[in-house]
């Protein structure tokens, strides 16, 4: 156990030469290439999108990529690879993030996402290491003479059934890397933490790092160095997320015993993502046990889990099926009477994710993984004879193909399907009426990663997306009358970008990461434009047919970050970054709603655009044992989008209804981590301001965003006492939410009129809150088939009657001279006491 398991494939004929199926691919002229990409996608009928591929700055973008890969194949004609896999021995997971270096030299290089690893060297002997933390390190003597492939089978340091509590990359990434604003955190960590209602929740882990920052009590949404929640980039298992909330957003979607990983990315984007101005969060799903067949999961007070894994074909094919639901509807269906007229009201939501792969062979392996969700809210009042369904959720499913073309050459070639649907049904006697709305990606990208040499890695590759964006559409009966109005607008859009980025070590103390991407949207037919008067009533139209194309944005997004090493513990880095987002979530509450709309970039919405410039300094102590960073940065972003003042829901085009300004945040970031030992944790600070202006908001003023926040510190410590206890807690205190109060009332034909303050001119309390929890784990016991834990935890420890909004109360008569306002908290949640116990088989 702990050894690697070398697989050295005979090769005859050196790779030196051999032809690279890369140089078959390049051998054809640029010019060709665009035309036959070109014909392709005229099927969708955006010629004057596709044809900006044709420009003379494109073209160079192309050639570039190509001389930049034909370069690094010929540098290498005298080198030979070690490639390979890195894997648990136990599950056989791919590692991500793993370090393979060479004993007695500075090189070496890290897996990607799937675990996939590759360095060139000259011929000779060498010593080769493979560490990842939580792990026994691997070590195996290679003698290089031609091309061989060697995967390392890494062995947890814990051996019993206790969880591995780990880090998903290597002990020095903090100070290595040229990568800023990154965290990379496995699903087993955050299992650790205290949550409410027993419920482990990604997202509100994330929100405990620096420079993110919730939406207020329980909620998931993330806020992210000024950004709003709609400008981060959320993908599963390469399909992006929509909503990420169940109950309003007071629970995420990622169920976590089907998450392997966790990579959220603060801004400093790698070239590879795009879309979005402000975070990246990359979640990866579990690939299934390919060894042995087992069971976990977990009953709660609200909900319950059970996810299946195992071998479908031994080292060849695994599967994992994880699903989860709350049941409080029915806990609390036999406690309510039948007579009563609320008799058939509930809330309910589930999770299903599902993954299979399939290894042909050493080159070749297949991923099928889908996700489907659902909330549902059921209202009855018998009373009033009315009821009310309200459903809404996501469905992903990802088709990847993993291709090795050589030693040096990885590609992933992925097609996703992903939909988010929101609906809401009512009944009142005989009359009955339903609105819905959603969004829906078919998605196809293909991504290499290109190992050059151990200095460079070179990541290049595309994607096309076609969406479908549904706005609020009503129908409704009367007895047999069925009533459809003509407010179904459907939205169309195509979608591109390509991209190369190289990771290249140009000495042991300058590193850089340098990346472009360009990428590109157009709003397409089916569209009908009405010319309209100043109130609204409808002149003219002009129609646009089936993938005619309406408006057309895109630009090239350059992304820079360098890494200066001042010692082997210690670096600056600095960065660069320049994002568009062509897609928007439109929102008339603080928080994010099933309700939201999701709404394209038209030739009304132009895409948001945003710089980030960041800098930092880095400092590994103790054998990097504590990790420290100090980061500043500095972001603008354009064409940001709000509702008019005395904006009102309606079935119009909300266009008609959006103003458009600028927004700006800096701030800076101290981030204090202990990675090993029995004490372990973080602390996390942020100092930040997040401003927005706009002609048509707040007398053209600028003025604090809903999600600023001055001070925001979070404390998480993790202890293990024992074999069998181990303890966390965690303190969050952030400084109130700006918010909007009324500042004088009037009575006006004797009813009661507010006169309002400018925007988010004051704050609201403080926030603070302490959790605290506790695992118990039994001895171990070989011979038993169940083991199992209790995870006790405590939400909100003193009570602190956080606000979740502020409301004013009336009381008397202005008539008499009784007439009282006051000023009223909402608070959501106590002292939250739970337990959970959590299963293997």
């Amino acid at each position: 156990m702990g050894k690697a398991a070398p697989v050295v494939h005979g090769c005859a004929i050196p790779s030196a030469r051999r032809t690279s199926p890369v140089a078959l691919l390049l051998s054809f002229s640029i010019d060709s290439a665009i035309k036959l990409f070109f014909l392709v996608f005229k099927t969708f009928g955006n010629s004057k999108f596709l044809k900006r591929l044709r420009n003379p700055l494109m073209k160079k973008l192309i050639i570039g990529m190509a001389l930049i890969v034909l370069h690094q194949i010929a540098f290498a004609q005298n080198k030979f690879t070690l490639s390979g896999y890195v894997k648990d021995s136990l599950s056989g997971e791919t590692m991500i993030g793993a370090a393979i270096s060479v004993l007695g030299k500075n090189e070496g290089v890290n897996s990607n996402q799937y675990g996939f690893y590759s360095i060139t060297l000259p011929a000779g002997s060498y010593a080769i290491a493979c560490t990842y933390v939580g792990y026994q390190t691997s070590k195996t003597q290679i003698s290089l003479s031609k091309n061989i492939e060697v995967n390392f089978l890494l062995s947890p340091k814990i051996s019993t059934n206790q969880a591995v509590i780990v880090y998903s990359r290597k002990r020095d990434a903090n100070v290595k890397n040229a990568q800023m604003g990154q965290i990379s955190i496995s699903a087993d960590r955050i299992k650790s933490l205290p949550v409410i209602f027993g419920e482990v929740d990604i997202m509100k882990s994330l929100q405990l790092m620096p420079g993110v920052r919730n939406a207020g009590e329980g909620n998931t949404g993330l806020y992210v160095r000024g950004g709003g929640p709609d400008q981060n980039l959320i993908m599963l298992d390469d399909a992006i997320v929509y909503n990420t909330g169940h109950l309003f957003g007071f629970f995420s979607i990622f169920n976590s015993d089907a998450i392997k990983n966790i990579t959220l990315i603060k801004g400093d984007m790698p070239a590879q993502y795009g879309g979005r101005i402000s975070s990246v969060v990359d979640v990866t799903m579990k690939e299934g046990n390919i060894n042995k067949l087992q069971a976990e999961g977990g009953i709660g007070l609200i909900a319950s889990r059970l996810s299946v894994q195992g071998p479908i074909k031994k080292n060849k094919a695994s599967f994992i099926i994880s699903a989860r639901r709350t049941y409080l509807d029915v806990l609390i269906k036999p406690f309510v009477p039948k007579s009563s007229q609320f008799y058939g009201s509930g809330y309910y939501f589930y999770d299903l994710n599902t993954k299979v792969n399939y290894a042909f062979s050493e080159k070749d392996r297949l991923y099928l993984s889908g996700y489907f969700g659902q909330d549902v809210f059921d209202f009855k009042n018998a009373q009033r004879s009315f009821s009310a369904n309200v459903p809404w959720g996501n469905a992903t499913a990802t088709l990847r193909w993993n291709h090795v073309f050589n030693k040096k050459l990885f590609a992933n070639t992925t097609l996703v399907y992903n939909k988010y649907n929101f609906a809401f049904g009512a009944t009142q006697q005989n009359f009955s009426l339903k609105l819905s709305s959603g969004i829906r990606d078919l998605n196809a990208k293909t991504d290499f990663d290109f190992y050059a040499s151990p200095k460079h890695k070179v990541k290049f590759g595309g994607l096309y997306t076609y969406h479908t964006f549904t706005p609020n559409v009503l129908t409704g009966q009367q007895d047999t009358t069925v009533f459809e109005p003509n407010n179904t607008n459907k939205k169309y859009a195509n979608e591109m970008a390509l991209y190369i980025q190289d990771e290249w070590e140009i000495s042991d103390k300058l590193k850089i990461n340098a990346g472009l991407r360009w990428s590109g949207f157009s709003q397409i037919g089916p569209y009908t434009v009405y010319q309209t008067d100043s109130n609204g009533n409808k002149l003219d139209s002009i129609y646009y047919g089936r993938g005619k194309s309406l408006k057309v944005y895109g630009g090239l997004e350059p992304r820079l970050m360098l890494r200066y090493a001042l010692d082997d513990e210690t670096s600056v880095k600095a960065a660069i970054t320049h994002n568009y987002q062509y897609i928007h979530l439109v929102s008339n509450a603080g928080t994010t709603l099933p309700t939201d709309l999701w709404v394209p970039s038209t030739f009304r919405v132009k895409p948001q655009i945003s710089w980030q410039y960041s800098a930092g300094l880095f400092k590994n102590f103790s054998n990097n044992i504590y990790e420290t960073s100090l980061e500043f940065y500095y972001k603008t972003m354009q064409n940001q989008i709000e509702y008019k003042d005395g904006y009102t829901p309606s079935l119009a085009d909300p266009e008609t209804q959006f103003v458009f300004g600028k927004g700006w945040s800096y701030g800076s970031e101290l981030y204090i981590n202990k990675s090993r030992g029995r004490l372990t944790g973080w602390i996390g600070y942020t100092l930040s301001w997040t401003w927005r202006k706009f002609p048509d908001l707040n007398g053209g003023q600028k003025y604090y965003a809903k999600y600023d926040r001055r001070h925001d510190l979070s404390v998480v410590a993790t202890y293990e006492l024992n074999s069998h206890w181990k303890l966390s807690a965690v303190f969050v205190y952030g400084s109130g939410n700006a918010t909007t109060l009324p500042t004088q009332f009037y009575i006006i034909n004797g009813v009661l009129t507010q006169e309002y303050s400018k925007i988010n001119q004051y704050r609201l309390p403080a926030y603070h809150r302490l959790d605290f929890s506790a695992i118990y784990t039994p001895t171990y016991k070989p011979n038993k088939k169940i083991h199992g834990s209790w995870l006790f935890s405590i939400y909100n420890v003193y009570s602190r009657l956080n606000p979740y909004f502020i409301y004013f109360n009336q009381t008397g008569s202005p008539y008499d001279g009784t007439l009282k306002v006051e000023a009223r908290q909402v608070s959501l949640f106590p002292i939250i006491p739970s337990v959970t116990w959590n299963f293997r088989i």
